[in-house]
């Protein structure tokens, strides 16, 4: 980051805080790895606290504290509206489906009038909360602005030439042979290398059990910046010795990997990440646990470099006012509606143990983060199955339209039940060999949520959202 960016984020930051002191304001971001339900969690959060749902976890909700809470226009005129009343209407009726994922960033500002708990000051108070939702890609994109090209372009073959991903990367690993770093910086070169590349990229986000993408983010959503050379570019097979030389192929690819985090990583980070207070990162767990040790390897560095991206700490009121920083950081892993409420507590353990060595650091640095497991719109309800002679616990719900069953294939409207397996009782046989458990559930669609007797819909049953609540807004509404 230049001394520029640095200055600029600084001048940002202390106008949100100057606005804050008449009115106590909170930017929380929500983000999340492949697939993790993040359109379905900040459409499900805004509607539990819009709706007066019940939250016996958010201490100021169960004590009767708040008071209203109303959606009102969002502030920056050049960032889109989170489409709040689509996804709630796609989520609902005999038609309802799970709304489609977000690609870019996007914000909803929400007012909530409270009582204040007592203490120095007491009476009615209003907090602003401003929720900025943005795609998990973007975040694993800030760990390039500590990189260099040398060092991500060889990360990045590393990877691709790992067993798991080897398949995916096939077309490119046949090419990169081709491309001499030493070669002249020719144009066509780079275009057909950056396309075999995004080609690569895009096949690793296309199966249903991948949990991260290789960075740059932006190559898979480029927007108006598609085409651009700051979009054109890819790793090079550089090996231990080589340097990077202008005027060679090699040369122009660094060029443009810096272009790219001038042009995207640090207009994001700047305008935005920079400003936020709080940060939620979602995860699919479960598709990492049923893809294997190496896919929860790659979960596991993908996190690591998430925690690194936060400029951790504790905010006093005066550090804020120039130097604002993620206070609080929580990594959920979603879909615990997929297990049995028994392994919940199980699955929030495995989430802790993946971001166990980045958090110590953070935390080390004044910061607080948790792990938890959720599911913010819950889809199953609990039964037990018989099995020969056994009761096992089970899942129900009514499985998407073509998903299979123990052969069954469901048509989308008759319900199922299904044993999904159980955890690990610890967290760390995750990923020994010698390990015998697995989980399998299969994709449910959003519950039937019937009207009361009013004829008023009310949101649909959570795990644990309101815990979550808790921990990332709790504290501002005492």
């Amino acid at each position: 980051m230049s001394y520029l960016d640095t200055a600029r984020s600084a001048a940002l930051a202390l106008g949100d805080s100057l606005l804050g002191l008449a009115r106590p304001r909170l930017r929380l971001g929500i983000t999340g790895l492949s697939r993790s339900g993040k359109t379905v969690f900040t459409t499900a959060l805004i509607q539990n606290l819009i709706e007066g749902a019940s939250l016996p976890v958010l201490k100021a909700a169960a004590q009767g504290r708040i008071a209203k809470v109303r959606l009102v226009p969002q502030p920056d005129a050049d960032v889109p509206r989170f489409p709040y009343e689509a996804h709630r209407a796609a989520m609902t009726g005999e038609a309802r489906r799970w709304p489609e994922s977000t690609r870019r960033i996007s914000e909803l500002r929400v007012e909530i009038d409270y009582e204040r708990a007592g203490g120095w000051f007491k009476g009615p108070a209003t907090l602003t909360l401003d929720i900025v939702d943005y795609p998990g890609e973007w975040l694993l994109d800030l760990a390039l602005i500590g990189q260099d090209y040398k060092a991500w372009s060889a990360q990045a073959v590393a990877d691709a030439r790992k067993a798991h991903r080897r398949e995916a990367a096939a077309a490119w690993l046949a090419d990169l042979p081709r491309r001499d770093p030493d070669g002249a910086p020719d144009e066509l070169a780079a275009e057909a290398a950056s396309e075999l590349f995004k080609g690569y990229l895009a096949r690793l986000r296309a199966d249903p059990e991948a949990v991260a993408v290789t960075p740059p983010g932006r190559f898979l959503m480029p927007g108006d910046l598609e085409g651009s050379p700051a979009l054109t570019f890819a790793p090079l097979d550089l090996g231990h010795d080589r340097e990077v030389r202008p005027g060679t192929l090699a040369g122009l690819m660094a060029e443009r990997f810096e272009a790219y985090k001038r042009v995207v990583v640090a207009p994001f980070f700047r305008d935005h990440f920079a400003r936020l207070d709080r940060q939620i990162v979602l995860v699919d767990v479960l598709a990492a646990l049923d893809a294997g040790a190496p896919a929860l390897a790659d979960l596991e560095t993908a996190l690591g470099q998430a925690l690194a991206a936060f400029s951790v700490g504790r905010n006093s009121w005066l550090s804020s006012l120039f130097a604002p920083r993620i206070d609080k950081v929580l990594f959920a892993a979603t879909k615990a509606d997929h297990v049995h409420h028994t392994s919940h507590d199980r699955l929030a353990a495995v989430m802790s143990h993946l971001v166990a060595r980045a958090a110590a650091r953070a935390q080390g640095a004044g910061a607080k983060v948790e792990a938890m497991a959720l599911a913010a719109v819950r889809a199953t309800h609990e039964v037990r199955i018989r099995q020969g002679r056994e009761e096992l616990p089970a899942i129900a719900g009514v499985p998407e339209a073509g998903e299979a069953i123990d052969g069954q294939v469901f048509d989308g409207l008759a319900e199922a039940a299904a044993f999904p397996g159980e955890l690990p009782e610890r967290a760390e046989a995750i990923f020994d060999k010698a390990a015998s458990w697995q989980v399998r559930a299969p994709r449910f669609r959003p519950p039937l949520v019937q009207p009361d007797a009013g004829g008023r819909l009310k949101p649909p049953p959570q795990i644990r959202l309101d815990r979550a609540l808790e921990f990332l807004i709790g504290d501002r509404l005492a």
